[in-house]
């Protein structure tokens, strides 16, 4: 597989590590292995010309500059040379004794360019290259190297990114992680871990990881800035119960299916399969979560993945995010593969007319992953035609029938009237809910083994946590959280973390069909999705005076300010607090700001106003003043953003600054002094 792999040295602890790694592929593939080293002779002589006025006088005469330019010239590049030999002498002595073939290869000029370079040398025909993540550059909080991360970025070869050495605990693990998404570099990834499997004798374990929570974040982060014609335009209930009860659950099958094709592929090739997981959220976070906690030898994957267009270069998005938080080796492939069952597909399978033009009106972000669930579809039931039965067959696989009745009259039935009703059975294996009570196999991932929530359990734990309180969602759906549940998303003092974490977990609570949201649903979320860190005091004053419960509403709200008292609260039951007396119009008027961010910067600005003119009481007009500047403050920030210059008023002096506007100008500035 691999004929002829490029190891880039500099004496650095991972570049060592990357020469050990390159040695045992080559050992294993029989490949020939070359040794580069870049030095930058070229770049000193040019900082030595630079510096030569800071001389001693006596070396700057013109005989005597010219002696110590070539002496110097001499000597940094002999010196650097010598340094590159010594870089490689050790690969050298370890590819003779393994029987390897080596080359030496040693450049003068910018690292990643010489190197670049040397890649795309068509003579050379490199289809591997093993590099540290980090060179003799790297500091404390340093992630990934220039070199490393402008090959991986620019190079059309494999890439084999060195993150551990020896005594990391990874080393000795007999797993390699694939993650799978269904795009052809990602079964072409799977394909390359299959052979470094065999070769290596090591099992393979498969990741997939779809995102539901995108689409309910960014719902929930436009619905106030939004007029009332947009928003029923958008119609933001019909769009996010689309997403809950078809999008959502359809991506999660059609993820899982693209695992059970990966699992037949590895299988005929006898390579032992560990296991498969299914995940949700954000695919290199969920990723780096697992592999910190399976500790694999390896993880491979595609440089570019299922959402990236044909002919892309470069890395995507998780990958790139990926290499540098990997807590193991990251191995980037280029390798194209098609599953068997989707090229006899592609091949022997016609749409009609009316499947094709049907096809069309399904966006573009997903059609790919819509056509591949229909083609395996028409290939497990025998068609050689798709046609808009079949295209409605596969629906009904991915979108439930009586889903998609409801759909039709998406305001008359919410998603969680029936989980209010009744029990609701969640699968241990993948976590999705089912739609009754008494489910025998999970639609997602096949699981037949349920645990069942009662209505008894949830009212137990509800009771337990000082009651719940219905809040309405960004989408006018209802959702109950407990007491203990909204006072732990309190004490984040973030305005923005706090609205992100929120919409996080009520998105969450949605798919697992949860009646109401509890204390330790909330802390998993926040540790877990978002390690968001909690006010140290805050969590201190939870610890010592109730261990692991939490603290009342009324206590939570003490710990934000001592100095500060409640002054009224929103119809959403949204707290101000303010060490200022405030009237009833003046409160009732801030109020009507949007709470978080906004109403924040504007309760900031009026009570500095109150400082200023050392009141101890505000008024009406002291908020109108304080939201008109505010909005003067916003004006001009989204100017900075935009690059404009915000116009200037003119001078009411101007029109006066005639030959005798000036003359009583001058009088009066006389006069002042």
């Amino acid at each position: 597989m691999y004929k002829s792999i490029y190891v880039p040295v500099d004496n650095s602890k991972l570049s060592n590590q990357a020469i050990n790694s390159a040695v045992a592929l080559g050992k294993v593939f029989e490949s020939k292995l070359t040794g580069s080293h870049v030095y930058a002779a070229k770049m000193h002589d040019y900082r030595f010309k630079q510096m030569e006025y800071t001389l001693p006088d006596e070396y700057r005469q013109e005989g005597e500059l010219e002696k110590q330019r070539k002496v110097h010239d001499s000597l940094i590049t002999m010196g650097l040379k010598l340094i590159s030999d010594c870089y490689l002498d050790d690969m050298d002595k370890k590819c003779q004794n393994e029987g390897i073939p080596f080359e030496r290869r040693m450049m003068d000029g910018k690292h990643f360019v010489e190197i670049l370079k040397d890649l795309n040398n068509p003579e050379k025909d490199f289809d591997l290259v093993v590099l540290g993540a980090l060179g003799i550059g790297q500091m404390k909080d340093s992630q990934i190297g220039a070199v490393c991360s402008r090959v991986t970025q620019e190079s059309s070869k494999d890439v084999w990114v060195v993150k551990n050495s020896p005594e990391e605990k990874n080393a000795n693990s007999d797993t390699i992680l694939v993650c799978i998404d269904g795009s052809p570099q990602s079964f072409g990834a799977m394909t390359t871990a299959i052979e470094i499997a065999q070769k290596f004798n090591k099992k393979i374990e498969l990741i997939s990881v779809y995102d539901p929570y995108l689409h309910y974040m960014v719902f929930n982060g436009i619905v106030d800035v939004l007029n009332d014609k947009a928003a029923r335009v958008f119609r933001f209930e019909e769009q996010n119960q689309l997403h809950e009860e078809v999008i959502d659950t359809g991506l999660a099958q059609i993820y899982q299916s693209h695992l059970d094709v990966a699992e037949d592929m590895i299988k005929k090739e006898n390579v032992t399969i560990s296991k498969k997981t299914l995940l949700d959220g954000k695919a290199f976070q969920k990723i780096v979560d697992y592999a910190r906690k399976e500790s694999p030898w390896l993880i491979v994957m595609g440089r570019i993945g299922v959402h990236s267009e044909k002919d892309e270069n470069g890395l995507g998005s998780n990958t790139e995010n990926l290499i540098r938080v990997s807590p193991c080796d990251v191995l980037l492939t280029t390798r194209l593969e098609y599953p068997e069952i989707d090229k006899k597909a592609e091949e022997t399978i016609l749409w009609t007319p009316e499947a094709k033009e049907r096809m069309k009106k399904v966006p573009d972000l997903v059609r790919g992953i819509a056509r591949t669930g229909i083609l395996r579809l028409a290939v497990e039931e025998g068609h050689s035609v798709i046609t808009n039965v079949v295209i409605d067959k596969a629906m009904d696989r991915f979108m439930p029938k009586q889903v998609a009745d409801k759909t039709e009259k998406l305001g008359e039935s919410l998603a969680f009237a029936a989980a209010k009703m009744g029990d609701v059975a969640m699968c241990k294996k993948c976590g999705v809910s089912a739609n009754a009570s008494d489910a025998v196999k999970c639609s997602v991932c096949g699981g037949t083994d349920f645990e069942t929530v009662t209505k008894e359990m949830v009212e137990k734990i509800i009771n337990s946590e000082g009651g719940a309180q219905d809040e309405k969602t960004y989408d006018g759906k209802s959702l109950s959280w407990t007491t203990d549940a909204r006072n732990v998303l309190r004490l984040i003092k973030d305005m923005y973390q706090k609205r992100r974490a929120k919409a996080l977990i009520e998105k969450h609570a949605r798919i697992k069909k949860m009646q109401a949201v509890t204390r330790e649903f909330v802390q998993n979320v926040l540790t877990n999705d978002l390690a968001i860190p909690l006010d140290q005091a805050a969590t201190q004053a939870l610890e010592k005076e109730f261990g692991n419960s939490i603290l009342t509403a009324d206590q939570a709200e003490d710990s934000i300010d001592q100095s500060k008292k409640l002054v009224a609260r929103d119809v959403k039951g949204n707290p101000l607090f303010s060490v200022f007396e405030w009237d009833q119009d003046a409160s009732a008027r801030i109020l009507k700001v949007p709470a978080g961010f906004m109403r924040d910067r504007v309760q900031t600005s009026v009570e500095n106003l109150a400082l200023d003119k050392k009141l101890l009481q505000i008024n009406l007009s002291l908020v109108e003043e304080g939201i008109a500047a505010g909005r003067q403050q916003m004006e001009e920030m989204i100017m900075a953003s935009t690059g404009q210059k915000p116009e200037k008023k003119p001078d009411p002096r101007v029109d006066q600054m005639n030959e005798v506007g000036v003359i009583q100008e001058m009088d009066k500035q006389r006069l002042r002094h």
